[in-house]
């Protein structure tokens, strides 16, 4: 097995389920020492069932939108594995609403202060860390919405992920001479919990047919795997990507190649 991670201290946000579930399992798979956060209790039990198949792995409960309990995170991170190498900031979440309808900003402010600011926090946290240890990688979860893409109901979410593209852009800059390297992942639709519940929300009573509509449009047929997601953030993450930086790189099985969706058919 390609150890392309081995000893590499890795922090991975949003790893208690999903697209952050396939990547933690990807990278401890790599040989990384990970180190999993996310507010609710499963990401211990995730820590746990790793360490149970002889990986090295911690779950954190936190709150990457509450700076005082990023730095926790960081700061149990470097107490237990040393320095950090890797940042995989891939905590997130997607509300759909009605613009017009809505009557408050908390939908807005959920996602600007989970997604945007969850992002800004830990990258913030991290860096001493990674400049200690003499360099490393930070990837970003973006999105194909926003950027790329939109449907109605997700203008939080698409605004969200569209500026975690800048981010990541301006961030590479701001730490190339320190030897760090920052890129975004956009995936399309993944089978996870939140795409799940995408599909609950805009099909209650069959939302599986909503899960096999989005199949359906998507040119290969299927949604990702979350370990196909893994995969990638862990070339990110590794020396195999050590001349990338400041990239955006799409991974959505085509969802955004059509140019309509009739011609030729």
């Amino acid at each position: 097995m390609d150890k392309k991670l081995e000893g590499k201290v890795a922090v991975i946000t949003g790893a208690s389920k999903g697209i952050g579930q396939g990547i933690a399992e990807v990278y401890a798979k790599y040989g990384a020492k990970c180190v999993l956060a996310a507010r609710g209790e499963k990401v211990l039990e995730l820590a746990e069932h790793l360490k149970q198949q002889g990986y090295e792995a911690i779950g954190v409960q936190t709150d990457v939108s509450d700076y005082e309990s990023v730095e926790k995170l960081i700061q149990i991170a470097e107490d237990t594995y040393g320095p950090i190498e890797i940042l995989v900031s891939n905590a997130g979440i997607c509300i759909l609403e009605d613009f017009l309808s809505a009557n408050s900003f908390e939908n807005r402010d959920k996602h600007f202060d989970i997604n945007i600011k969850g992002t800004w926090n830990v990258t913030k946290a991290v860096l001493p860390s990674m400049i200690k240890a003499g360099g490393g990688a930070i990837v970003v979860m973006s999105s194909v919405t926003g950027d790329m893409v939109a449907d109605p109901g997700e203008l939080a979410y698409a605004t969200s992920k569209a500026a975690l593209v800048g981010f990541t852009k301006a961030m590479a800059r701001e730490v190339a001479d320190q030897n760090i390297r920052v890129n975004a992942i956009c995936p399309g639709y993944v089978r996870t919990p939140l795409v799940e519940g995408m599909a609950q929300q805009s099909d209650p009573d069959d939302p599986e047919r909503a899960i096999q509509a989005i199949a359906d449009a998507v040119p290969m047929k299927r949604l990702a795997d979350p370990k196909e997601i893994g995969e990638l953030a862990a070339f990110l993450g590794c020396y195999e990507s050590s001349y990338i930086t400041g990239a955006q790189i799409v991974i959505d099985g085509g969802s955004t190649l059509p140019e309509t969706s009739s011609m030729g058919q």
